[in-house]
Order: structure tokens, then C-alpha cells, then sequence
């Protein structure tokens, strides 16, 4: 199923030089993104994620967390990621994000930068379960840091500030065409979680939000 962002969706946010991703200040209030984040803060399941890159093992640069619909795991970088059943709050605001994007999730990979010097490398959320043209919205909480993107075929990248509250759409090529990152900065910055959600394919892929 082709997947195209909802006109209004469009409307709200505004691109910088993608085609295929869109940011949407303030989707969620002040309020309801400071509660969010207080919560999250508080929750027992970060660790640090033990990965594989290049068949050597590292510790990734930041905490990490999965939840999800019972049974669904999400595997990249040699890790298995299954997911633990969804609190109430991240249940809420996966719902009230697929209600506006018009696509439905099960999976939400929460990631939580301490500091300025945990980040997120270049890479594609292309792994064969998330299907050919994945749709990820990717929520921000807490302090802003910057969302760089470059083109996989060379290129110069180019960046856009993620502040807390906003939502991050992804659809169609991005993840075939472009890859990300989340850098280190040296700027003093408090801390920051950001939700991933997305559709791992162990069903047919939803029609639209649950």
C-alpha cells in the first residue's frame, strides 16, 4: 500500500530539502510533551544497547528502550529488540500520532541522549521487516538537537532542528535514498528522548490507523 502524508499533516509542518520527510512543530502541547518526558525519564526499561557494527562489538553512544504490541521484535545492527507491552501514555500518544499521520504502528523504539555526546550515527531504517517504503514518525522530548540527512549516492547534507514537541515524518524513498544521523554536539544540552514509531511486518502492513 502507497502511502501519502495527509494534506493537513503538510499544511502544519514544513520540509528542508528532503521530498520524502516533513517536521511538524508543536504536534504535541508544552504540556502534554513535558508530562511525556517526565514520565519517560522515570522508566525502567533503558539500557544500553550492546551492538555489532562491522562484526566488531560496541556499546552505543546512548539508552535505548522498545515497546510494542505483544510478539513484535525488531532486529538491526545484530541486536533483537522485542518489545515490552505498551504503558499507557506511549499507547495514547501512538494512537493520537496514527490518527494524524493516517498509518498504524506497533513499535516504538525509544532512544534517550543524556548529553551532548551521545548521539546517533549515519544510518537507514531499511531493515526487511520494516517493508520496502517504511513510514516512521519520530517524536522529540526534551532538549533540540540536530537531524542531519545526507543522499546514500554522495552528497552534501543537509540539517534540521528537532525541538521538543514536534513530530518527524518519514515515508516513501527516504529510507532507500537518504541516510541520518543525530551528532554530538559540544554545545551544552540537557536531555533528550526521541519515539520512533513504526510498523514491523510480521502481519499484513495496516490499512490505516488502528
Amino acid at each position: 500500500m502507497e502511502y501519502a502524508p495527509p494534506p493537513e499533516l503538510l499544511a502544519a509542518g514544513h520540509g528542508f530539502g528532503v521530498p520524502t520527510m516533513r517536521l511538524v512543530p508543536g504536534f504535541l502541547s508544552p504540556v502534554h510533551a513535558d508530562e511525556l518526558l517526565v514520565r519517560l525519564l522515570k522508566a525502567p526499561e533503558w539500557g544500553v544497547e550492546r551492538m555489532v557494527m562491522f562484526g566488531r562489538p560496541l556499546l552505543a553512544p546512548r539508552l535505548s528502550a522498545s515497546y510494542g504490541e505483544p510478539g513484535v521484535a525488531y532486529r538491526y545492527s545484530g541486536l533483537v529488540r522485542p518489545a515490552t507491552t505498551w504503558p499507557p501514555c506511549l499507547r495514547r500518544v501512538a494512537e493520537a500520532v496514527a490518527a494524524a499521520i493516517g498509518w498504524g504502528f506497533n513499535y516504538v523504539l525509544a532512544t534517550r541522549y543524556r548529553h551532548g555526546d551521545d548521539r546517533l550515527g549515519w544510518h537507514a531504517d531499511d531493515e526487511r521487516e520494516l517493508g520496502g517504503e517504511p513510514v516512521i514518525a519520530s517524536l522529540s522530548l526534551g532538549a533540540t538537537r540536530m537531524f542531519r540527512v545526507r543522499p546514500r549516492r554522495g552528497g552534501a547534507s543537509v540539517g534540521c532542528a528537532l525541538p521538543h514537541g514536534s513530530l518527524l515524518l518519514m515515508w516513501g524513498a527516504s529510507q532507500r535514498d537518504y541516510k541520518h544521523a543525530v551528532p554530538r554536539t559540544a554545545k551544552p544540552v540537557g536531555e533528550r528522548v526521541n519515539l520512533s514509531f513504526r510498523w514491523i511486518d510480521r502481519a499484513p502492513m495496516p490499512e490505516g490507523p488502528p
